[in-house]
Protein backbone atom coordinates (compact mmCIF):
# COMPACT_ATOMS: atom_id res chain seq x y z
CA UNK A 1 0.00 0.00 0.00
CA UNK A 2 1.20 3.38 -1.10
CA UNK A 3 2.18 5.66 2.03
CA UNK A 4 -0.19 8.53 2.12
CA UNK A 5 1.29 12.02 3.08
CA UNK A 6 -0.45 14.17 5.51
CA UNK A 7 -1.40 17.37 2.74
CA UNK A 8 2.20 19.30 3.28
CA UNK A 9 2.84 19.28 -1.13
CA UNK A 10 -0.66 21.19 -1.66
CA UNK A 11 -0.32 24.86 -2.80
CA UNK A 12 -2.01 26.74 0.02
CA UNK A 13 -5.48 28.99 -1.03
CA UNK A 14 -6.45 32.64 0.01
CA UNK A 15 -7.01 31.80 3.73
CA UNK A 16 -5.15 29.92 6.26
CA UNK A 17 -5.51 29.36 10.33
CA UNK A 18 -2.15 28.46 12.06
CA UNK A 19 -2.94 27.30 15.48
CA UNK A 20 0.12 26.12 18.47
CA UNK A 21 -1.20 24.16 21.39
CA UNK A 22 0.73 22.88 24.28
CA UNK A 23 0.11 20.15 26.27
CA UNK A 24 -1.38 20.86 30.13
CA UNK A 25 1.31 19.21 32.25
CA UNK A 26 -0.07 16.52 34.88
CA UNK A 27 -2.73 15.29 32.87
CA UNK A 28 -3.41 11.96 30.54
CA UNK A 29 -3.32 13.15 27.47
CA UNK A 30 -2.95 9.63 25.46
CA UNK A 31 -6.83 9.56 25.14
CA UNK A 32 -6.57 13.23 23.64
CA UNK A 33 -4.17 11.80 21.03
CA UNK A 34 -6.40 9.25 19.83
CA UNK A 35 -9.18 11.80 19.42
CA UNK A 36 -6.88 14.32 17.30
CA UNK A 37 -5.63 12.02 15.15
CA UNK A 38 -9.02 10.59 13.99
CA UNK A 39 -10.52 13.84 13.88
CA UNK A 40 -7.20 15.44 11.63
CA UNK A 41 -8.22 12.44 8.98
CA UNK A 42 -11.87 13.59 9.08
CA UNK A 43 -11.63 16.93 9.02
CA UNK A 44 -9.44 16.22 5.38
CA UNK A 45 -11.32 13.23 4.51
CA UNK A 46 -14.72 15.51 4.98
CA UNK A 47 -13.17 18.68 2.99
CA UNK A 48 -12.66 15.95 0.23
CA UNK A 49 -16.16 14.77 -0.21
CA UNK A 50 -18.13 18.07 0.37
CA UNK A 51 -16.11 20.97 -1.30
CA UNK A 52 -13.21 19.13 -3.27
CA UNK A 53 -12.41 22.72 -5.18
CA UNK A 54 -12.05 24.37 -1.78
CA UNK A 55 -8.40 23.73 -1.25
CA UNK A 56 -9.06 22.96 2.19
CA UNK A 57 -6.84 20.98 4.33
CA UNK A 58 -5.58 21.04 7.92
CA UNK A 59 -1.72 19.14 8.52
CA UNK A 60 -0.97 18.03 12.10
CA UNK A 61 2.61 18.54 13.64
CA UNK A 62 4.25 17.26 16.96
CA UNK A 63 7.05 18.35 18.88
CA UNK A 64 9.70 16.69 20.05
CA UNK A 65 8.22 17.14 24.03
CA UNK A 66 5.38 16.01 23.12
CA UNK A 67 6.21 13.43 20.71
CA UNK A 68 8.00 12.07 23.94
CA UNK A 69 5.29 12.61 26.14
CA UNK A 70 2.89 11.06 24.78
CA UNK A 71 5.02 7.77 24.03
CA UNK A 72 5.18 7.57 20.36
CA UNK A 73 7.23 5.37 18.15
CA UNK A 74 11.28 5.52 19.22
CA UNK A 75 13.69 5.70 17.85
CA UNK A 76 12.40 9.35 16.71
CA UNK A 77 12.47 10.87 13.44
CA UNK A 78 15.77 11.24 12.69
CA UNK A 79 16.44 15.13 12.59
CA UNK A 80 13.35 15.87 14.81
CA UNK A 81 14.57 18.21 18.02
CA UNK A 82 13.87 20.95 20.41
CA UNK A 83 14.40 24.29 18.12
CA UNK A 84 17.98 26.01 19.77
CA UNK A 85 17.99 30.15 19.17
CA UNK A 86 20.36 30.76 16.65
CA UNK A 87 22.21 34.32 17.92
CA UNK A 88 24.03 36.17 15.49
CA UNK A 89 25.86 39.62 15.85
CA UNK A 90 22.73 41.51 15.87
CA UNK A 91 19.51 39.56 15.22
CA UNK A 92 18.02 36.07 17.33
CA UNK A 93 16.18 33.32 15.86
CA UNK A 94 14.24 32.75 18.91
CA UNK A 95 12.97 29.45 20.10
CA UNK A 96 9.64 29.28 21.63
CA UNK A 97 7.55 25.95 22.71
CA UNK A 98 5.27 24.25 20.72
CA UNK A 99 3.42 20.93 21.28
CA UNK A 100 1.26 20.70 18.79
CA UNK A 101 0.64 22.49 15.24
CA UNK A 102 -2.05 22.65 12.94
CA UNK A 103 -1.91 24.28 10.05
CA UNK A 104 -5.20 24.78 8.53
CA UNK A 105 -5.92 26.00 4.92
CA UNK A 106 -8.48 26.79 2.08
CA UNK A 107 -10.04 29.04 -0.53
CA UNK A 108 -12.60 29.99 1.48
CA UNK A 109 -12.24 31.43 5.77
CA UNK A 110 -15.89 29.24 6.21
CA UNK A 111 -14.17 25.90 6.19
CA UNK A 112 -10.79 26.91 8.08
CA UNK A 113 -13.14 28.39 11.05
CA UNK A 114 -15.05 25.64 11.42
CA UNK A 115 -11.90 23.17 11.38
CA UNK A 116 -9.95 25.24 13.92
CA UNK A 117 -13.55 25.21 15.89
CA UNK A 118 -13.78 21.29 15.98
CA UNK A 119 -9.93 21.15 17.27
CA UNK A 120 -10.19 23.14 19.40
CA UNK A 121 -13.10 21.45 21.08
CA UNK A 122 -11.17 18.39 21.11
CA UNK A 123 -8.04 20.46 22.42
CA UNK A 124 -9.86 22.91 24.78
CA UNK A 125 -9.48 20.66 28.23
CA UNK A 126 -6.02 18.69 28.10
CA UNK A 127 -4.16 22.18 26.18
CA UNK A 128 -3.08 25.17 26.21
CA UNK A 129 -3.90 27.61 23.09
CA UNK A 130 -0.32 29.04 22.85
CA UNK A 131 -1.14 30.80 19.16
CA UNK A 132 -3.50 31.56 16.76
CA UNK A 133 -3.01 33.20 13.58
CA UNK A 134 -4.91 34.08 11.11
CA UNK A 135 -3.32 34.86 7.36
CA UNK A 136 -5.07 35.49 4.05
CA UNK A 137 -3.51 35.89 0.32
CA UNK A 138 -2.33 39.30 -0.44
CA UNK A 139 -2.66 40.34 -4.08
CA UNK A 140 -0.66 38.07 -6.44
CA UNK A 141 0.81 35.84 -3.25
CA UNK A 142 3.05 38.98 -2.07
CA UNK A 143 3.53 39.59 1.83
CA UNK A 144 2.62 42.77 3.36
CA UNK A 145 6.19 44.08 2.37
CA UNK A 146 5.05 43.83 -0.96
CA UNK A 147 7.10 41.36 -2.45
CA UNK A 148 5.99 38.06 -3.79
CA UNK A 149 6.88 34.98 -1.51
CA UNK A 150 7.88 31.98 -2.24
CA UNK A 151 9.13 32.12 -5.56
CA UNK A 152 11.77 29.65 -5.24
CA UNK A 153 9.13 27.04 -4.06
CA UNK A 154 9.49 23.80 -5.80
CA UNK A 155 7.13 22.33 -8.35
CA UNK A 156 5.80 19.12 -9.69
CA UNK A 157 8.03 16.16 -8.43
CA UNK A 158 10.42 18.43 -6.94
CA UNK A 159 7.69 19.21 -4.16
CA UNK A 160 7.94 15.48 -2.49
CA UNK A 161 11.18 15.22 -3.20
CA UNK A 162 12.30 18.20 -1.27
CA UNK A 163 9.29 18.40 1.28
CA UNK A 164 8.78 14.69 2.34
CA UNK A 165 11.34 12.53 4.39
CA UNK A 166 12.97 9.84 1.50
CA UNK A 167 14.12 6.41 2.23
CA UNK A 168 17.36 7.65 4.09
CA UNK A 169 14.37 7.40 7.69
CA UNK A 170 12.30 4.58 6.19
CA UNK A 171 10.24 4.28 8.95
CA UNK A 172 9.60 8.04 8.84
CA UNK A 173 9.27 7.88 5.00
CA UNK A 174 6.85 10.70 3.83
CA UNK A 175 6.81 12.71 6.80
CA UNK A 176 8.14 15.89 6.72
CA UNK A 177 10.05 18.29 9.11
CA UNK A 178 8.12 21.91 9.78
CA UNK A 179 9.89 24.53 11.12
CA UNK A 180 7.44 27.92 11.83
CA UNK A 181 8.19 31.59 13.06
CA UNK A 182 5.78 34.71 13.67
CA UNK A 183 7.55 37.86 12.13
CA UNK A 184 6.38 41.38 12.94
CA UNK A 185 7.15 43.92 10.31
CA UNK A 186 7.92 47.30 10.99
CA UNK A 187 5.84 48.47 8.04
CA UNK A 188 6.76 52.23 8.50
CA UNK A 189 10.51 52.03 8.23
CA UNK A 190 10.42 50.04 5.48
CA UNK A 191 7.97 52.29 3.39
CA UNK A 192 10.37 54.56 4.06
CA UNK A 193 12.74 53.03 1.91
CA UNK A 194 12.59 54.11 -1.75
CA UNK A 195 11.69 51.24 -3.99
CA UNK A 196 15.65 50.65 -5.04
CA UNK A 197 16.33 50.12 -1.71
CA UNK A 198 13.52 48.06 -0.84
CA UNK A 199 14.68 45.89 -3.66
CA UNK A 200 18.57 45.69 -2.75
CA UNK A 201 16.82 44.59 0.87
CA UNK A 202 14.91 41.47 -1.13
CA UNK A 203 17.20 40.89 -3.90
CA UNK A 204 13.94 41.00 -6.49
CA UNK A 205 12.47 43.57 -8.38
CA UNK A 206 9.30 44.85 -6.93
CA UNK A 207 7.02 45.09 -9.87
CA UNK A 208 8.03 42.05 -11.66
CA UNK A 209 9.39 39.56 -8.95
CA UNK A 210 12.70 39.18 -11.41
CA UNK A 211 15.59 38.46 -9.03
CA UNK A 212 18.42 40.69 -9.20
CA UNK A 213 21.39 39.32 -11.45
CA UNK A 214 24.43 38.30 -9.04
CA UNK A 215 26.70 41.33 -9.93
CA UNK A 216 23.90 43.82 -8.96
CA UNK A 217 21.96 41.86 -5.35
CA UNK A 218 23.65 42.87 -2.85
CA UNK A 219 25.23 39.62 -0.76
CA UNK A 220 23.20 40.81 2.49
CA UNK A 221 20.23 40.77 0.40
CA UNK A 222 16.91 38.04 1.53
CA UNK A 223 17.56 36.48 -1.62
CA UNK A 224 21.17 35.99 -1.27
CA UNK A 225 20.81 34.42 1.85
CA UNK A 226 17.76 32.51 2.45
CA UNK A 227 18.24 30.40 -0.73
CA UNK A 228 21.10 27.99 0.04
CA UNK A 229 20.99 25.97 -3.67
CA UNK A 230 19.25 24.16 -6.06
CA UNK A 231 19.74 20.90 -4.03
CA UNK A 232 18.32 22.40 -1.01
CA UNK A 233 14.98 23.51 -0.82
CA UNK A 234 12.00 23.94 1.39
CA UNK A 235 8.07 24.39 0.78
CA UNK A 236 7.07 27.32 2.02
CA UNK A 237 3.29 28.16 2.91
CA UNK A 238 3.69 31.39 3.85
CA UNK A 239 0.74 33.62 5.24
CA UNK A 240 1.02 37.52 5.83
CA UNK A 241 -1.34 38.57 8.59
CA UNK A 242 -2.13 41.71 10.69
CA UNK A 243 -3.56 44.26 12.57
CA UNK A 244 -3.59 47.58 10.64
CA UNK A 245 -4.67 50.03 13.49
CA UNK A 246 -1.80 48.79 15.36
CA UNK A 247 0.40 48.34 12.55
CA UNK A 248 1.39 44.94 13.99
CA UNK A 249 1.77 43.61 10.36
CA UNK A 250 3.64 40.24 9.42
CA UNK A 251 4.34 37.12 8.44
CA UNK A 252 3.70 33.79 9.27
CA UNK A 253 6.95 31.88 8.22
CA UNK A 254 6.59 28.35 7.60
CA UNK A 255 8.57 25.55 6.06
CA UNK A 256 8.01 22.12 5.23
CA UNK A 257 11.29 20.13 4.52
CA UNK A 258 12.67 16.63 3.80
CA UNK A 259 15.29 17.83 6.40
CA UNK A 260 15.58 20.13 9.57
CA UNK A 261 19.09 20.46 8.47
CA UNK A 262 18.36 22.32 5.07
CA UNK A 263 16.20 24.82 6.99
CA UNK A 264 18.91 25.60 9.99
CA UNK A 265 21.45 26.28 7.14
CA UNK A 266 18.66 28.73 5.76
CA UNK A 267 18.74 30.27 9.37
CA UNK A 268 22.53 30.10 10.12
CA UNK A 269 23.03 32.47 6.87
CA UNK A 270 20.39 34.95 7.49
CA UNK A 271 21.13 35.46 11.36
CA UNK A 272 24.68 34.61 11.57
CA UNK A 273 25.56 35.56 8.20
CA UNK A 274 27.33 34.05 5.21
CA UNK A 275 30.09 35.37 5.74
CA UNK A 276 29.53 35.40 9.58
CA UNK A 277 28.73 39.21 10.34
CA UNK A 278 26.85 39.35 6.25
CA UNK A 279 23.51 38.68 8.33
CA UNK A 280 19.99 39.41 6.30
CA UNK A 281 19.35 42.81 5.98
CA UNK A 282 15.81 41.95 6.16
CA UNK A 283 15.88 41.85 9.87
CA UNK A 284 15.98 44.96 10.05
CA UNK A 285 12.98 45.29 9.36
CA UNK A 286 11.63 41.34 10.47
CA UNK A 287 11.65 40.37 13.92
CA UNK A 288 10.53 36.94 15.09
CA UNK A 289 8.70 36.42 17.84
CA UNK A 290 8.61 32.27 17.77
CA UNK A 291 10.71 29.67 16.59
CA UNK A 292 9.37 26.21 17.02
CA UNK A 293 10.33 22.74 14.89
CA UNK A 294 7.29 20.04 14.26
CA UNK A 295 7.44 16.69 12.95
CA UNK A 296 4.47 15.90 10.74
CA UNK A 297 3.51 12.16 10.45
CA UNK A 298 2.09 10.32 7.54
CA UNK A 299 -1.87 9.88 7.47
CA UNK A 300 -1.02 5.86 8.18
CA UNK A 301 0.76 6.92 11.43
CA UNK A 302 -2.11 9.28 12.44
CA UNK A 303 -4.25 5.94 11.76
CA UNK A 304 -2.00 4.00 13.80
CA UNK A 305 -2.24 6.67 16.85
CA UNK A 306 -5.70 7.28 16.68
CA UNK A 307 -6.67 3.03 17.65
CA UNK A 308 -3.42 2.28 19.38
Amino acid sequence: MDIKPQNVLDYHGDNAIFMVWNLKKDLDVKDCLKRISKLVINLNNSAVNRFPDSGASCVMGIGYDAWLRLNLPVPLPKELENFVPIVGEKHTAVASRGDLHFHIRGNGSSMCFDMAHALSDVLGSVAISAEEIHGFRYWDARSILGFVDGTENPHEQERAFFGLVGDEDPVYKGGSYLFVQKYIHDLNAFEKLSTDEQEKVIGRYKVTDIEMPDNIKPSNSHIALANVGDELKIIRDNMPFGNVSTNEMGTYFIAYASTFSTVKKMLNNMFIGSPKGNHDRLLDFSTPKTGTLFFVPTFDMLDDFSSS
